[in-house]
């Protein structure tokens, strides 16, 4: 007799068709993968076992994820690459992995961005104060996860 609270158990050949679905609607990391089997009922061999089968089959392709992540993040979001870099090592990709997704963004783009970016927040300050406003500037940079020499720098020559 089942309890209310407890899932049917699935077969190896529903989790597969679960993952492959899962993996086909957007790009996954392999621990996003993993931590959705296992939500839906599988073992440690099932999961391991259909992780291996989604990679075989091009379903799970982690340097294709770490590149669309970065991407992402950088031109949707505006985020900085210590922001970029603490979500993928969340999602426990290798830091070599994560270089090479950080060589796919242009220096000048990324420049570029965190200027637009500290221009719009210094036009929307009301603060006077210009060492309260550079305080308030180099905090919101950092929060959306620009370097601090990038953002010293880049202030120093735009106040």
């Amino acid at each position: 007799m089942e309890t209310g609270n407890q899932k049917p158990q699935l077969t190896q050949a529903e989790l597969t068709r679960r993952g492959e679905k899962y993996c086909a609607y957007q790009e996954r990391s392999h621990q996003q993968v993993r931590n959705k089997l296992y939500q839906l009922g599988g073992n440690e061999e099932e999961v391991e076992n259909i992780i291996v089968h989604l990679i075989h089959h091009n379903f799970l392709n982690e340097e294709r994820f770490t590149e669309s992540y970065v991407r992402g993040k950088f031109r949707m979001k505006g985020w900085g690459k210590v922001k970029i870099r603490v979500g993928l090592k969340q999602h426990m990709i290798e830091p070599a992995m994560i270089q090479r997704a950080f060589n796919q963004i242009d220096d000048q783009e990324y420049m570029t961005t965190l200027r637009e970016l500290l221009e719009r927040k210094n036009a929307k300050l009301k603060e006077k104060n210009q060492f309260k406003r550079k305080a308030m500037l180099v905090r919101y940079a950092s929060q959306r996860g620009f370097e601090s020499k990038l953002i010293y720098d880049l202030l120093r020559e735009m106040l």
